[in-house]
């Protein structure tokens, strides 16, 4: 087989990461950046119409997992064609792999990336080489975690093997993602119009999470959501 690099497309919703993270990447002999998008709708349509061009679909996308437009864990599932897909019927690249470049490092969210499809998971606060060597990893066909994720991964689903009673009654990847967004300060006609969903359905999702939490209102739900994410930023 005649050489090529690494075809890479870059989803993150901030344009400087994706410009440092495409002259980071052009600096590489092996890789080859074929494109960018910054919400999952574009990034579907884009890497939908590389299909007719097969020396241009990307091998790795890699993707942020907080998008302001849309969920990256969905468009991850679109992508790797896990599950129903709710952003592109035509999507059939199942030979993309996606890797996840994001700042949030707790074990919860890559147990759902990993579960969603993703082959790799790797940190912003990561050196450039390293995120380089997780796109060579992922491309090869292996699992990419840096070694302190690995590590608490592997504990997390040791401590639900020795206590079964342990594991939390986890929020569905859509309620993680509201509960987010409140923390974020964002509106409920906010998020309803960036998860192209509507109000009320949005209210059902908080429902449910004050529920599964244990938030007697409104009010305990904002305050434990800002909290979560002020952690998140720390």
């Amino acid at each position: 087989m005649m050489w090529r690099p690494i075809r890479v497309f870059i989803v993150d919703d901030h344009p400087l990461v994706r410009e440092w993270l495409g002259n980071l990447l052009r600096m590489e002999e092996d890789i080859e950046v074929v494109g960018e998008a910054d919400e999952p709708e574009s990034a579907m349509a884009a890497i939908s119409n590389m299909a007719a061009l097969p020396e241009a679909v990307p091998d790795v996308v890699v993707v942020d997992l907080s998008l302001k437009r849309g969920s990256g864990l969905d468009l991850i599932k679109a992508i790797c064609a896990n599950g129903d897909n709710t952003l592109s019927q035509s999507s059939q690249q199942t030979d993309i792999r996606v890797l996840v470049l994001s700042m949030h490092e707790e074990v919860g969210d890559v147990e759902r990336a990993l579960k969603a499809g993703a082959r790799g998971y790797v940190m912003k606060r990561e050196s450039t080489s390293q995120i380089v060597n997780a796109i060579r990893q992922v491309y090869s066909g292996k699992i990419f975690l840096a070694p302190d994720l690995a590590a608490r991964l592997v504990e997390r689903v040791d401590s639900y093997a020795q206590n079964p009673a342990a594991r939390p009654d986890a929020l569905s990847d859509r309620e993680l993602e509201v509960f987010r967004r409140i923390g974020m300060g964002h509106s409920t006609r906010r998020i309803a119009e960036d998860l192209g969903v509507g109000q009320k359905t949005i209210q059902t999702y908080c429902a449910r999470i004050k529920e599964k939490m244990g938030l007697n209102d409104g009010s305990e739900l904002l305050r434990s959501a800002v909290q979560a994410h002020e952690r998140q930023q720390q």
